[in-house]
């Protein structure tokens, strides 16, 4: 079997259209083609092309996991339960007809290596993303340093990665109630009442009452 035919897509100009004895067969990245040595007239066998067909969903399921590290950093449990979902089958109805089809989730292999990839590229980092948290996590609403330290056990970060990134911050707990009683006084006029959100929010109860007094001499 040989390639006949290699072309640009039009939505995608990232991506090129293979095709096989007259027909389309996948398509791949630029960058695969190059790295493939796909070129047109070249003969490849069936089991070669299914090769290069677990290449196609690669660079597919490579490129969706990027750009969903590139929309904030992740943790490694965030991208694995992402990638997880990939390999389960999706329901999806048909433009044409109306009708609900299926369609097969990649290959747990494929999954595992599109992850490998993006950790050896550094794109995954339970370091980076702790610090990300912790310095960004509302930031101008304010958040108790208990909230985020749970927030980060439920995100899959060790509790060691999780310490070293909360005792660099520079944010305090007081610094915080402070943030969050300037937006919520004026809806819990009652000290109770606001004691209880803050308790809510992660905070101790010293912390509370110090802060809750601190608030209201200053204002």
């Amino acid at each position: 079997m040989k390639i006949t035919d290699i072309s640009l897509q039009k939505k995608n100009p990232d991506r090129v259209n293979i095709f096989v004895d007259g027909a389309y067969r996948f398509s791949l990245d630029v960058y695969q083609v190059a790295n493939l040595g796909i070129k047109t007239g070249r003969e490849y066998t069936d089991d070669e092309l299914t090769e290069l067909e677990t290449e196609s969903q690669f660079g597919k399921l490579y490129t969706r996991a990027l750009e969903y590290c590139l929309m904030r950093p992740h943790s490694a449990k965030e991208v694995r339960d992402y990638l997880w979902r990939k390999t389960r089958e999706t329901k999806y109805k048909s433009k044409r007809t109306g009708e609900i089809l299926s369609k097969a989730g990649v290959s747990q292999e494929l999954a595992d290596r599109v992850f490998d990839r993006l950790f050896e590229k550094e794109y995954i980092d339970d370091e980076k993303f702790a610090r990300y948290w912790v310095e960004n996590r509302n930031q101008t609403k304010g958040s108790s340093s208990r909230k985020i330290i749970n927030e980060l056990r439920v995100k899959g970060v060790q509790s060691a990665v999780i310490e070293q990134a909360v005792a660099q911050t520079e944010r305090t707990d007081h610094d915080e109630i402070r943030k969050i009683i300037a937006k919520k006084r004026r809806k819990y006029a009652d000290d109770q009442k606001l004691m209880q959100y803050l308790a809510r929010q992660g905070f101790s109860f010293d912390d509370i009452k110090q802060g809750i007094q601190s608030y209201d001499e200053d204002d």
